[in-house]
């Protein structure tokens, strides 16, 4: 689908005081305000992420109550279980409190339910049979718990506490917790509602860090060293997609850190299983190939497997249980690519479904596990909400995913009478839904999504930072996009575009990658520029002129040596 380039212009008055600020190149000054750090304290925060300068740990509400229970937990030796979920952001967020917990001497276990068997959340059954009442005295959700109002009734009725830490929306009824820590709280004077799980959860051991060591706790014990455990927030926060600005930059930073200079067993397993072979991983390492592999365990079979990979000191354990999630990773490709085939297959057949505002599909025992990514496949495909839904006898399960401007947890809301229950984010969401409720609930939704947008919100738009003239790259400039990293979600790699560009040497690579050498026809250097561009398709593959192009630019390391390499956006 074609994109519609946006070119960035940010004021040039505030551009000429941030290359005042900080003596930086034009371009960095333009990208810099482009992602609104304009003055000399953002810019000093953004360039110097430290951990000192984490502060929602003092301002999410229920902290205080969160810990003092804990600590509670800690010194009475009370029986605690960590209840987790199964994405990545659940898993490093079990890991993180499990570990921290372990080592300040606690009673405690995790549990992760399983994704097909059990669903997302916290559920009375499980209080039953899991956390046992008379067994277990506390109860800690980690990623999950904000909409389990049954659950932790049965539990308080039960004997035992919960404490919810979450970043899910949430509605006003809050359940009826000892503590309920999630800054999407109406009333959590916080402003931190960019967290991700395992950053709540990270926030949370920074208070009872320090709690336990206002109360000399920690004198007899070795105190545990926080950044050591930012390579699960790293992971975690990358995963769930949440903006990498403030505290989830600095977290993130501070966890690529940790990966790069002293792995945990199961990370370098994984990573030199996952074909990084680089000497420095950064964050497109972690989104594309590490949380792809640690995923597939909650997936393709359960998310314990993961818990297991991170938490293993054996060298020998942590290599088996990595070859383990990678194979479970092959298997969710192949399960996956059937799935998105099949649908195009039916789009084929059935082509005025994708002129609609939203797909919705629903099929017999499609694979749970894989529907998410499916989804956003269609998405990135056809630019439109996209709900696919696995049905067992009369139940569904459904996972969606949405473009920007489109909140798909308000959508659902609007939809909820056709629905067992849902719950998500406003790009992510996930239901439950009787087959009979299916059709009634498409041509709602359908009718919600329309309201929601104009016909040109369908329309993808891919935002250029500035145009760069050839002659403006230089090593200089691409060592200085370093200093921008970590990229993701509000801090996007900075993506460019020049005029009339030239194919001056091209070579097919692998089955559909395509090797380039560039120039402008303008350029008063003569200079060419090498790039790369990944899964080419139609006239593309053999075009050997372009009015415009859009890329990034990275150094390309190869056999030692590095040099400057564009690689081509598709518009």
């Amino acid at each position: 689908m074609k994109k519609q380039m946006e070119i960035l212009n940010p004021d040039p008055i505030t551009v000429q005081n941030i290359q005042k600020y900080i003596g930086c190149h034009p371009i960095i000054a333009k990208i810099l305000a482009n992602r609104g750090i304009l003055t000399e304290k953002s810019i000093s925060a953004f360039f110097n992420p430290l951990l000192s300068n984490i502060k929602s740990f003092q301002t999410l509400i229920d902290m205080d109550k969160a810990v003092e229970r804990i600590t509670q937990g800690i010194l009475n030796k009370e029986k605690i279980l960590v209840f987790g979920d199964y994405d990545v952001d659940g898993i490093t967020s079990t890991t993180l409190l499990y570990e921290f917990l372990t080592t300040a001497g606690a009673d405690v276990t995790y549990y992760i339910p399983h994704r097909i068997e059990e669903g997302y959340g916290l559920k009375v059954h499980q209080i039953e049979q899991v956390a046992i009442p008379g067994v277990f005295n506390l109860l800690i959700t980690i990623d999950c718990g904000s909409g389990s109002h049954d659950a932790i009734d049965y539990a308080r009725q039960s004997g035992i506490d919960i404490i919810v830490t979450d970043h899910h929306t949430i509605s006003d009824t809050l359940p009826d917790a000892v503590a309920v820590v999630n800054p999407k709280r109406n009333d959590c004077p916080s402003g931190s509602s960019y967290l991700a799980g395992v950053g709540v959860a990270f926030c949370l051991l920074i208070s009872l860090r320090k709690h336990l060591r206002d109360i000399h706790f920690w004198d007899d014990r070795p105190e545990p060293n926080l950044k050591d455990v930012c390579d699960l927030v790293a992971l975690g926060t990358i995963a769930d997609i949440v903006p990498l600005i403030n505290e989830n930059r600095i977290m993130t930073q501070a966890g690529l850190e940790v990966i790069n200079t002293s792995p945990r067993p199961g990370l370098d397993a994984l990573i030199k299983l996952s074909g990084i072979n680089k000497t420095t991983l950064d964050a497109e390492d972690i989104a594309f190939r590490l949380s792809p592999r640690l995923n597939a365990a909650g997936r393709m079979d359960h998310a314990r497997i993961a818990v297991q990979l991170l938490t293993t000191k054996d060298v020998d354990e942590a290599f088996t249980l990595a070859k383990k999630l990678n194979t479970m990773n092959l298997q969710r490709q192949e399960v996956e690519q059937k799935i998105f085939h099949h649908i195009l297959m039916y789009f084929n057949e059935e082509p005025e479904q994708i002129s609609k505002h939203a797909i919705i599909l629903g099929k017999q025992e499609w694979h749970e596990g894989v529907l998410g990514i499916v989804a956003s496949k269609l998405v990135d495909k056809f630019f439109r909400p996209v709900i696919l839904i696995s049905f067992k006898n009369d139940i569904g399960k459904g996972s969606g995913r949405s473009i920007p401007g489109i909140n798909l947890h308000d959508a659902l809301c609007q939809c909820s009478q056709y629905l067992e229950g849902f719950g998500g984010h406003p790009m992510a969401a996930g239901l439950s839904i009787k087959r009979k409720n299916l059709k009634a609930f498409q041509s709602q939704f359908e009718k919600v999504i329309e309201t929601m947008t104009a016909d040109h919100a369908f329309t993808p738009r891919i935002r250029i930072d500035c145009r760069l003239e050839f002659d403006m790259i230089s090593d200089q400039l691409i060592d200085a996009f370093s200093l921008l990293q970590p990229f993701g979600q509000s801090n996007p790699e900075p993506l460019f575009c020049a005029d009339k560009v030239e194919v001056t040497f091209s070579k097919i690579i692998g089955k559909n990658h395509r090797r380039l050498t560039l120039k402008q026809r303008n350029s008063k250097l003569k200079k060419t520029v090498n790039a790369i561009w990944f899964n080419v398709e139609g006239e593309d593959m053999h075009k050997n002129y372009f009015e415009t192009i859009a890329f990034k630019l990275r150094w390309n390391h190869w056999n030692g040596k590095k040099s400057i390499q564009a690689v081509i956006e598709k518009l």
